[in-house]
């Protein structure tokens, strides 16, 4: 096995688990199928130094640097299946390709289920958005609203009401009648009815169209969509995984380790909270993790 690490996707998460497996000077293969979740967002906002710009233009500048380290390379691709083998591990690509590596970051992130809500789609990561964090500040004092999904969308509205005046949109669903009343009480304005459909100028939104007629002005609406894993390789591996409310994430400990030996996982596919500093630290963490176990 010529390989000390495979990293299996290229974004915030894998290039920064490339980038400390390479200053610990061990060769490590980057495979990435080039569709990072937060593509359809125009910003990335609380990175330092980084606030503000454009998710692609900060990954192509990371890409740029992790491979001047001489121990790394790149490849665009999918991986399409993994298993044990031997001391270590082999992954096949799309093209038929197989790789073998002593170790293994899975890294290759999530694609979100969106609401079938006519208008929404064409709207994600730029007036319909997921994070209050990421994406509130530019919507402060305007009209946001919280599209009901679960039962952790009423906390959200709670929160989002510090960005601004919130209308919690249940779009035919029922809230707890003592939830409902704790909202009320914090300001939460409670949207009972069907939503038809939103409306705006490009991907601006301007309206809540109800399946009644009525039309509510709003400026951002915050969605938590269902999160799909990019891959089943984990589950193919074996490695252990937790149900959260929106989903399934691969079962951690604090640097990162899955339940397989010799097994990391990095990023959203491996938390509950996401953002790109949340999963470059969790990359950081595997890198350091994965390097320490090649030794001990």
């Amino acid at each position: 096995m010529h390989l000390d690490a495979i990293v299996i996707g290229g974004s915030f998460a894998g290039l920064s688990a490339a980038t400390y497996i390479a200053r610990a000077r061990r060769n490590v293969r980057v495979i990435d199928a080039g569709s990072p979740r937060n593509r359809f967002a125009a910003h990335s906002h609380g990175f330092l130094t980084q606030d503000g710009s454009e998710p692609e233009a900060i990954l192509q500048a990371a890409r740029k640097q992790v491979l001047t380290y001489p121990t790394v390379d790149f490849v665009d691709g999918r991986v399409v299946s993994a298993e044990a083998r031997g001391d270590g591990f082999a992954i096949k690509l799309d093209d038929g390709e197989e790789v073998q590596a002593l170790r293994l970051v899975l890294a290759y992130g999530i694609s979100d289920d969106l609401p079938d809500l006519r208008g929404l789609a064409e709207r994600w990561g730029r007036s319909v958005i997921h994070c209050p964090y990421c994406h509130g500040f530019e919507f402060g004092g305007k009209q946001l609203g919280v599209l009901y999904s679960s039962p952790m969308s009423a906390h959200q509205a709670h929160l989002v009401t510090d960005w601004g005046p919130t209308t919690l949109y249940l779009n035919g669903a029922e809230l707890d009648p003592i939830m409902s009343a704790e909202l009320t009480g914090h300001g939460v304005h409670i949207e009972p009815s069907p939503i038809a459909a939103l409306h705006g100028k490009g991907t601006e939104l301007s309206a809540v169209e109800m399946a009644d007629g009525r039309v509510n002005k709003i400026d951002a609406l915050f969605v938590a969509p269902r999160m799909r894993a990019n891959s089943d390789l984990a589950e193919q591996l074996g490695c252990a995984m937790d149900d959260l409310p929106h989903g399934r994430i691969i079962r951690t400990d604090g640097w990162k380790a899955t339940s397989v030996p010799g097994v990391f996982a990095a990023g959203d596919i491996a938390r509950g909270a996401h953002s790109v500093t949340w999963a470059s630290a969790d990359g950081v963490s595997a890198g350091v993790a994965l390097h320490r176990s090649l030794l001990f």
